[in-house]
């Protein structure tokens, strides 16, 4: 009688090991060794049984699939018979004892060294080959869900705050067929329709939002930055068309003219019947606006102003509205009294007519196609001598007499220079506050994407949500947090704008400097992983990701260069340290050591330093403590290293390059603890049931940074290996907590449903 594994069932104990080295239909020859020797060592197999057994491991004769399936169900039905075995040898023993007792408990003793021994030859693990060989599969990782924990009206209520109504009206008007997205790839048709949308706003009373009410606006600039951030979940050529027209124009004449300029202007700007732009920009000068080589002569004759750009590169370049439907321009250019140089101002210059033509001594060129923004009529502008009467300057903080005199309230010029441009630094208030609501469109798509999304999962069990994968988890969820740290920190920043004194107006240009930088390269960064996280369908056009990603690049080039604002930001920080320790007395130098001893006392020792305790880990007080000492130390060393740089003898220039990298370490520092506070007030101040998911974000938030900048904290002796390890750690399991509630957080930002993607507004055929 031919042996087979049914009339001589003991044989079966290798049953397992044998379908596994089958499974992917190669057997290899180190397989072959391994199971070929295991067989030649078992005495109690006979040696018609042992060829048996080699005859099913001939590299010559694969098994078919039917024997693969037969041996498949006899697996099969041992696992679902019997209590789950811890080992292969195990296995084996239940398929082999299935129909009667052919191996005792001592005989699997005696089996199972050779048959550990046989497993590590072949590589295999034997809990991880039995969880795949289940044909039912109950994992913690396919029943993680998303919950909703908390109310996402009251969550929507707090982003809100008392901006809802303005929010609200905003999202009725682009959730209209009025409003639907414009696919044609023909940008001339595109910027007409952008400019109908802008005059759709300004009929409603949008675009004048932030002027003052008897120029026909409603004098709020909160809202004003409110419409612009809401309208930038829509299309983002209509967010920067928007704010270049009520924004850049409008407000250059309301913050740096006067009444004159008001009655004349600010009612047709508001109401879109003076397309107007703000050019600053020249090319071979960029950010350096003291630079610009524009000129604005005087004529005390006639009482006018000529304005030239002298050289081919001192042409107001990027400029929106320019192209195709600006009437007229703010031109910042050095006024000229008498061959005198009285530094830049601002002036009011026609560049066409009501019928679009082009004026005399004015050339203009469109910039063409760009990687995003294509509704906006970007364009290059040259003046070849265009005189312009003597109200066309905008003369808030300068003023030239009736004798001809430069005269101004500011004597210094630095001063009047910096005041002039403080004034105009909502732009850079609006442009992160956009940035951020691009960054949430994003995010909401991505993650509502992935938790409807399937795919793998355990062997015989059903597909996974992607969201439930933790390195997904990991590429997402710690957007999600700063998504939230930010718009708390935006909203900071806007009150502080709003109730601002001149005191305080250096530090808020540098907190608004900053934190366009900060927002703009954490969107930037959040529509990468987005676009990823959803694999080819964030490759196509109609989920949104491509626009969002190509319109927002440029963000962190236009209100200032990044890294260049970046750099004002720490000079800021650094001027406040000489303020405070040029002022030093005896009692102040008293407390400073005495805080830099309890420092190293509290926060340095060795317990404090090796802590892994799960509540320190999370204790706001410790985050807190940790980003502060941070700022602190990259502030003192950055102050000490330039003036040894200085004292060694270099160019205060060359030691300022040298020092670049370091300053752009204090501003991050700096940007990451006003984050961190404003979160943390957050908190304080939220509704109960909102405050458990909220700090579960918050400690997302807080861990990430200190892993961020974990090589730093080591290098300072800190924190030592252990406590970033278990920092690491926490962040997984934050991760793995907030995926839950991951869907209404991104509900919560109450996104329109047509400015978000088909992928998620509709159920997805792969989920």
């Amino acid at each position: 009688m031919n042996i087979t594994f049914l009339n001589d069932p003991k044989l079966s104990i290798l049953l397992p090991v044998i379908y596994l080295a089958w499974q992917d239909d190669i057997l290899t020859k180190d397989e072959f060794k391994a199971l070929n020797n295991f067989i030649n060592n078992q005495d109690s197999f006979t040696k018609a049984e042992k060829e048996f057994l080699k005859s099913k491991i001939d590299l010559n004769t694969p098994p078919g699939r039917s024997e693969l399936f037969h041996w498949k169900d006899l697996i099969n039905r041992a696992l679902k018979n019997n209590k789950r075995p811890d080992s292969l040898t195990q296995l084996g023993f239940l398929i082999a004892n299935a129909d009667r007792q052919v191996y005792t408990k001592e005989d699997i003793q005696k089996f199972e060294r050779s048959f550990a021994q046989l497993e590590s030859d072949l590589g295999i693990m034997s809990q991880e080959v039995i969880s795949g060989l289940c044909e039912t599969r109950d994992t913690i990782t396919n029943k993680h869900e998303t919950v909703e924990s908390f109310s996402t009206q009251k969550m929507t209520a707090l982003l809100d705050g008392d901006q809802a109504p303005v929010i609200n009206r905003i999202k009725g008007i682009i959730n209209s067929p009025e409003f639907a997205f414009e696919t044609s790839t023909d940008t001339a048709v595109y910027r007409e329709k952008v400019l109908e949308w802008c005059k759709i706003l300004a009929k409603e009373g949008y675009g004048s939002y932030a002027y003052p009410k008897k120029y026909g606006g409603s004098g709020d600039i909160e809202g004003y930055f409110t419409i612009m951030e809401t309208l930038s979940y829509h299309d983002l050529s209509l967010v920067i068309k928007f704010g270049v027209q009520f924004g850049l124009w409008g407000m250059s004449v309301m913050f740096l003219g006067t009444e004159k300029h008001f009655k004349k202007y600010l009612n047709d700007i508001g109401k879109l019947e003076i397309p107007g732009g703000f050019a600053m920009t020249e090319t071979h000068h960029g950010s350096n606006v003291k630079g610009i080589q524009t000129t604005a002569t005087y004529n005390h004759k006639n009482r006018s102003f000529t304005i030239t750009t002298p050289t081919e590169y001192d042409r107001k370049e990027y400029i929106g509205n320019a192209a195709v439907h600006g009437e007229m321009v703010t031109v910042f250019a050095k006024l000229i009294i008498d061959d005198h140089d009285y530094g830049v101002n601002a002036f009011i210059v026609p560049i066409r007519d009501k019928e679009r033509n082009v004026l005399n001594g004015v050339r203009i060129k469109d910039c063409g196609h760009k990687m995003g923004l294509n509704g906006v009529d970007n364009g290059i502008i040259y003046f070849d001598n265009v005189e312009i009467p003597y109200d066309n300057m905008l003369d808030r903080f300068a003023q030239v007499n009736e004798k001809g005199e430069f005269v101004t309230s500011i004597p210094s010029d630095n001063r009047r220079f910096f005041t002039m441009l403080g004034t105009l630094v909502g732009g850079r208030i609006g442009i992160p506050r956009s940035a951020l609501a691009a960054a949430k469109t994003g995010l909401a798509i991505a993650i509502k994407y992935g938790d409807n999304r399937r795919q793998f999962g355990p062997d015989g069990g059903f597909e996974v949500p992607i969201l439930n994968y933790r390195m997904h988890q990991q590429r997402l969820m710690p957007y999600l947090a700063n998504a939230y740290a930010m718009h708390f920190g935006l909203q900071y920043l806007t009150q502080r704008f709003l109730n601002r004194t001149e005191d305080d107006m250096q530090e808020i240009e540098a907190l608004a400097a900053g934190m366009k930088s900060y927002s703009s390269w954490n969107t930037r960064d959040t529509l990468q992983e987005c676009r990823e996280a959803c694999g080819g369908k964030g490759y196509l056009s109609e989920n949104r990701l491509d626009d969002l990603k190509n319109d927002t690049e440029i963000y962190t080039t236009f209100e200032g260069d990044n890294t260049v604002l970046m750099q004002l930001v720490a000079k800021n920080r650094l001027g406040e340290f000489r303020k405070q320790f040029g002022e030093m007395n005896i009692a102040t130098i008293f407390s400073y050591v005495l805080d830099q001893a309890k420092t190293a006392v509290t926060e340095k020792n060795p317990f404090a330093t090796r802590n892994t305790d799960d509540k320190h880990l999370k204790d706001a007080e410790f985050h807190l403590h940790a980003f502060k000492y941070r700022e602190k130390e990259l502030v003192g060393s950055a102050a000490r290293r330039f003036k040894k740089l200085v004292d060694d003898g270099l160019d205060t220039f060359d030691a300022a390059n040298i020092m670049h990298p370091h300053m752009l370490q204090i501003a991050y520092a700096y940007l990451d603890r006003v984050f961190l506070e404003q979160f943390q007030q957050q908190l304080e101040k939220a509704d109960e049931s909102l405050k458990e998911v909220l700090t579960r974000l918050y400690n997302l938030f807080a861990v990430n940074k200190l892993l961020e900048n974990k090589s730093w904290y080591l290098e300072q002796g800190y924190m030592e290996g252990s406590k970033t390890k278990a920092l690491r750690k926490l962040f997984s399991q934050l991760c793995w907590e907030i995926r839950r509630d991951a869907v209404p957080l991104v509900d919560a930002f109450n996104i329109p449903e047509n400015c978000l993607a088909p992928i998620v507004t509709t159920k997805s055929k792969e989920a």
